[in-house]
């Protein structure tokens, strides 16, 4: 019994040893360690989630496709419902990660809960403002600003296929104020070239249902839509598998991708892709922002605006077909924008009381 209970006490100090070297390797390498946190859809999004987590493996000078730091420098946890997202705070809380990063307003209220819990840990949240603690850095982006230029670039190409009188969609995921920003955005784009143009949306009320846009745009392009702008996480994917089986059809219809640049997830054929260019919401760029502050000690709760004059928001031109005369016209609108030439609204409230988007759209601002 005797030999079992020193066994015993020289493993559990061991491993206590071992935890404590792991912890030391982690500082020695002068890098932050860091705990992802996302909702159901994972890093597999190929949107939001996949963003931020390349942000995260480019600061340790990794890629996506190679990491081994991973369950030593940072790693992620995949919350498949929302009653996850409080315990998943507080076991990466309780771990010791120098930051913990989750993404979306879905968790604002489960770390405005925990937050205060954990003074001493540095957090910070993506697409929030609101949150309010001093050991929480908070990222907003100029969602409306990148969403008017792939507006834009789809109006511009629509009109350069000699289409008198395109028809636009608008694919949602939950509604909410951050979702109305890349609406409002597309909505403007469109009408600084079309004023009239008939423009529908619809809101899945989900991230992670690819099946119900599929379904929705299939709908839409028989009835004659041009292009559909998914703002919705996963569920937007199935906006571009529609796509592609239209453009595979030889059907003349767009996808437009969101957060990432999302052209290869278009590809139907060589280099044809469904996908003719793509909002990006560059929230890797928001990850290594916060992972420096946290390295060089400047790390400060509060509000960091992510707009188009500091590369947090843009589109895509990786596809082709995009007409070169379409790019130079949106570049164009580009430097207008952050020059204070062209006044975009963010909310629908405001953009209908303008005139800048049409009457009985489902967009919340709430």
């Amino acid at each position: 019994m005797k030999k079992v209970t020193i066994l015993l006490v020289v493993l559990i100090v061991g491993t206590v040893l071992f935890a404590a070297g792991a912890k030391e390797v982690a500082k020695s390498d002068g890098k932050p360690t860091i705990r992802l946190i996302t909702d159901a859809t994972g890093i597999d999004d190929k949107s939001f989630n996949a963003a931020a987590w390349r942000g995260i493996v480019d600061f340790y000078g990794e890629t996506v496709a190679n990491t081994p730091s991973r369950g030593r420098l940072y790693d992620v946890v995949t919350s498949q419902t929302q009653d996850e997202y409080i315990p998943n705070l507080r076991n990466a809380a309780e771990e010791g990660y120098d930051l913990i990063m989750v993404t979306g307003f879905t968790f604002a209220d489960a770390l405005g809960e925990i937050a205060p819990q954990y003074p001493d840990q540095k957090f910070t949240i993506v697409d929030v403002d609101w949150v309010g603690h001093p050991n929480v850095m908070e990222f907003i982006y100029s969602e409306e600003q990148g969403s008017y230029l792939v507006g834009l670039a789809a109006a511009l190409q629509a009109q350069e296929d000699g289409i008198a009188n395109p028809r636009f969609g608008f694919i949602g995921g939950v509604p909410g104020s951050t979702i109305t920003k890349f609406e409002m955005g597309y909505v403007q784009g469109i009408r600084a070239i079309f004023p009239n143009a008939q423009i529908i949306d619809y809101y899945a009320n989900d991230w992670g249902k690819p099946e119900l846009a599929k379904a929705q745009a299939k709908n839409w392009y028989d009835m004659g839509v041009y292009a559909i702008f998914s703002a919705a996480g996963g569920t937007g994917n199935g906006t571009i598998a529609q796509a592609k089986e239209y453009r595979a059809q030889g059907r003349n219809v767009w996808a437009i991708g969101v957060d990432s640049d999302q052209y290869e997830d278009g590809i139907y054929s060589g280099d044809k892709s469904a996908v003719l260019t793509s909002m990006l919401k560059r929230v890797e760029n928001s990850s290594l922002h916060v992972l420096n502050a946290v390295a060089d000690g400047t790390f400060v709760g509060g509000v960091v605006q992510m707009g188009m004059a500091d590369d947090g928001v843009g589109y895509s031109t990786a596809n082709p077909e995009l007409s070169k005369s379409v790019i130079a016209q949106v570049e164009a609108a580009k430097a207008d924008v952050i020059a204070g030439k062209v006044k975009l609204y963010k909310t629908y409230k405001d953009a209908l009381a303008a005139g800048a988007a049409p009457a009985g759209l489902a967009a919340l601002d709430d």
